[in-house]
């Protein structure tokens, strides 16, 4: 094969890969617009509604949001755990309910592992799993944030708008013009790092993950949970396919799975301005993640 077929073939591969990734983060990006919207609605009416006492009335139900939210996270739809940052950044939801949607998100799990014929029982387990872990760590969180900070700073739904200068202020906007701004936004920033994402995972491959991981079965839980912080939903479908071909232990699954919040970190960090407590709450969800995959392969716990 002559070099200028080698490089047309080359070339025709990387557009393809391109094109794969283009389309699959398209998808992807339009699917959380509904969600994205829907809260930032919802925020702005209870912003405008109940004005000072809002934030006083929903940080004490946000106290026992943990059920609620390790519930939710469980529907497969990354949209969620996008939603619960954005409630996160407005001072709607505690730490720790962040921490139990975050962990709880099942993302692409579930319809992979119904794709593939995946018996109730084993799939019913792993379910059952991450909401006993996730509502148990996101109680954890609190009591010791309640701990460390005697009187933590109190967050506002206005301070978000303020960031965002979506003009919820303005009468003649409304707070459905607040609430598209505030999605459009968020929906460009998660299309353009969502993208940066897919087409490494185009380029790298599942194979290049998978045997890495074989070659490192002692850092196999870290590692798998560190590829499950990547805020994609790709990281999840690449976990769930590498458990199922058998190269993963159920602490290992479990791990990736319970870091896995997809887009919700990307979400965090572009609503929420305080970097080092974004640091704090993906340090805490990566290091959650790995303690739990290690206990579970520890504790010999299959599904």
């Amino acid at each position: 094969m002559s070099f200028v077929n080698k490089g047309s073939l080359y070339y025709n591969v990387c557009m393809s890969a391109i094109s794969v990734a283009i389309m699959d983060t398209v998808k992807d990006t339009l699917t959380l617009v509904p969600f994205l919207f829907l809260t930032y609605l919802a925020m702005e009416w209870l912003e405008r509604r109940t004005e000072e006492q809002s934030v006083d009335l929903l940080a004490r139900i946000g106290k026992f949001g943990h059920i609620a939210g390790a519930g939710i996270g469980l529907i497969p739809q990354c949209g969620f755990s996008a939603a619960a940052a954005s409630l996160y950044s407005g001072g709607v939801i505690t730490a720790g309910t962040l921490i139990a949607v975050f962990l709880s998100t099942s993302d692409e799990m579930l319809p992979i592992f119904l794709s593939s014929s995946v018996g109730a029982g084993t799939i019913g387990k792993i379910l059952a799993a991450k909401f006993v872990i996730a509502l148990i760590s996101g109680i954890a969180v609190d009591l010791i944030a309640g701990l460390v900070h005697h009187r933590s700073e109190t967050k506002h739904i206005h301070d978000l708008c303020e960031r965002e200068h979506c003009g919820c202020e303005d009468e003649e906007g409304g707070i459905l013009h607040s609430a598209l701004v505030h999605t459009l936004k968020i929906t460009g920033f998660i299309f353009v790092i969502s993208l940066i994402l897919s087409l490494l995972m185009e380029f790298i491959g599942a194979g290049v993950m998978a045997s890495f991981l074989k070659d490192a079965p002692a850092a196999g839980t870290i590692v798998t949970a560190v590829i499950g912080l990547i805020p994609n939903c790709a990281a999840s479908v690449v976990i769930a396919q590498m458990y199922l071909e058998g190269l993963l232990t159920c602490g290992q699954l479990m791990s990736g799975l319970l870091v896995g919040a997809g887009v919700g970190l990307l979400v965090l960090v572009r609503t929420n301005n305080k970097t080092r407590e974004n640091a704090k709450v993906i340090g805490v969800l990566l290091a959650l993640g790995i303690a739990w995959g290690i206990l579970i392969d520890l504790l010999g716990i299959t599904f």
